[in-house]
């Protein structure tokens, strides 16, 4: 099998894109081809697709971003900067059209600001000092960025009207699990900030449908976590967080129960053979094994159904508790895939009242 081709982020091409409309202001021709400075120390050249001067004091220059191998949903997308000299040595960021806003704390950026990320802004900033140290305002734009953004975390993020423009190393390596880590953590920086004391931890949409259904809570409240139970158990430490509540399917959740931090069907195997084991040990002769966690919970009469889920849901709260800081209160409920409730375990009054 091939080696996986990497690529570069939305933030190292806004970079080259902006050193190309440097340049033009500067009195260069045309512009096809620019170089500009990583973090890491190295260069990279990116090809400019279009470049052209709007006015004496404005110059715009358009780069395609690359993904390389990775999925990422800006792959393809073009990168438009316009860069305008202003007075004194400042550079100054601005979102253009399909570029976000952020609207709540918790963020790196403030709410009010263009999301155009620290480490973006520096390698921007840094490619434009390699034309002048004079001032800038920098525009960036990604045609079709609105439409973009709801395939991403941003609109549950609070970042509203469009992508981010993202990128530590500037580099995308595929398939990246820190970059969709570091999306995840972004949300239990909004919960801290909005000053939640409770958070939910759900999968994804189904359960954050069922966690807003069948309790009363706050936008901020409910943090997606993926598959990255684990880490992101681990990440609530130090953010005085009083009481947490797991809320997600059997089939997932059975896997923290098991030792599994990562429940992607990848890293961690089925947990039907778990569940089935917990329901012959309650009940003796059950029915005949489904290939599915909710098959086996399906196949029971409905108190017995709650039975096991009650004791897998309390068995997930024990592990649960073993990647968490002492004394933080834990809960957790198990839901089908339409969203009912099956069973739970842990005291559940605080989520239950506004």
């Amino acid at each position: 099998m091939s080696e996986l081709r990497g690529g570069f982020s939305t933030g190292a091409c806004a970079a080259a894109a902006a050193k190309a409309a440097a340049l033009l202001l500067r009195g260069a021709g045309g512009v096809g081809e620019v170089e500009i400075p990583f973090p890491d120390g190295t260069r990279e050249s990116f090809v400019v697709e279009t470049a052209g001067l709007v006015d004496a004091t404005r110059a715009r220059a358009t780069v395609r971003k690359s993904a390389g191998d990775d999925p990422d949903v800006t792959d393809k997308s073009l990168i438009t900067v316009e860069v305008r000299v202003a007075r004194g040595a400042e550079v100054l960021f601005r979102a253009g059209d399909g570029v976000g806003t952020v609207t709540k704390p918790g963020l790196a950026l403030s709410p009010g600001e263009p999301a155009i990320n620290p480490g973006p802004r520096r390698m921007i900033a840094a490619a434009l000092r390699e034309v002048s140290a004079q001032g800038y305002e920098v525009t960036i734009s990604v045609p079709g960025g609105a439409e973009l953004a709801q395939r991403t975390f941003n609109p549950r993020l609070g970042i509203a009207g469009g992508v981010s423009i993202l990128g530590t190393t500037g580099r995308v390596v595929p398939f990246s699990c820190p970059a969709m880590r570091e999306a995840l953590v972004c949300a239990l920086d909004i919960a801290q900030a909005a000053g939640e004391k409770a958070p939910v931890l759900v999968p994804g949409k189904i359960g954050k449908r069922a966690a807003e259904r069948h309790f009363a809570l706050r936008a901020e409240q409910v943090v997606e976590v993926s598959n990255e139970w684990g880490f992101m158990l681990g990440k609530t430490a130090g953010r005085g967080f009083a009481a947490l509540l797991l809320l997600g399917h059997p089939g997932k959740l059975a896997k923290l129960a098991l030792g599994y931090g990562d429940t992607h069907s990848r890293s961690a195997p089925s947990a039907r053979d778990y569940v089935q084991q917990i329901a012959v040990e309650l009940f003796g002769a059950v029915p005949a094994a489904s290939e599915t966690v909710e098959g086996v919970l399906a196949a029971l009469p409905a108190e017995g159904r709650r039975v096991v889920a009650e004791r897998v849901a309390a068995e997930v709260v024990r592990a649960a508790a073993a990647r968490l800081e002492p004394g933080l209160d834990t809960a957790v409920v198990l839901i089908d895939m339409k969203g009912e409730i099956l069973g739970s375990s842990g005291e559940l009054t605080r989520w239950t009242s506004a």
